[in-house]
């Protein structure tokens, strides 16, 4: 595997349902959250702006191993990318929650997620290819097809 990216993102009081976890559509915006911190702010960073004009998601698979309650720290989102096509790619996800002594982060994830994602030219209104650039930048954090 190359690089995952990892990520701390915060969960908010309000995230929690009635049975003081985290419900599934406030887990789906922690892993937008997480991949907008990937792939907008820190591809922009390195001088990738494509995937800001114009990203579409495809598909959402969601797997819950155990519930992630509400904590001061949040969750940390490990990243990568695989199933790099030309005109498609997949973020794949594992949220973990802190660890027992809060000190660090449980290996066992709670969730594990994919996100397929399709470039996309805004103003045609189409798909688009992805770019040298954002193909390059995927390569760091890409696992095996």
């Amino acid at each position: 595997m190359s690089a995952t990216y990892d990520v701390d993102v915060p969960v908010r009081w309000s995230d929690q349902d009635p049975y003081q976890h985290v419900n599934h559509a406030k887990v789906v915006t922690l892993l937008e959250d997480a991949r907008t911190a990937l792939l907008f702010d820190t591809a922009a960073r390195e001088g990738v702006a494509a995937f800001e004009a114009g990203l579409l998601v495809a598909h959402v698979d969601v797997r819950y191993r155990r519930p992630i309650p509400w904590t001061r720290r949040g969750v940390r989102a490990r990243m990568w990318a695989h199933s790099v096509r030309t005109a498609s790619f997949t973020v794949g996800y594992e949220l973990l929650l802190p660890d027992d002594d809060g000190t660090g982060w449980d290996p066992k994830p709670a969730v594990t997620a994919d996100t397929q994602l399709v470039p996309y030219d805004l103003a045609a209104a189409r798909p688009r290819r992805l770019t040298a650039d954002e193909r390059t930048f995927l390569e760091r954090y890409e696992v095996g097809s």
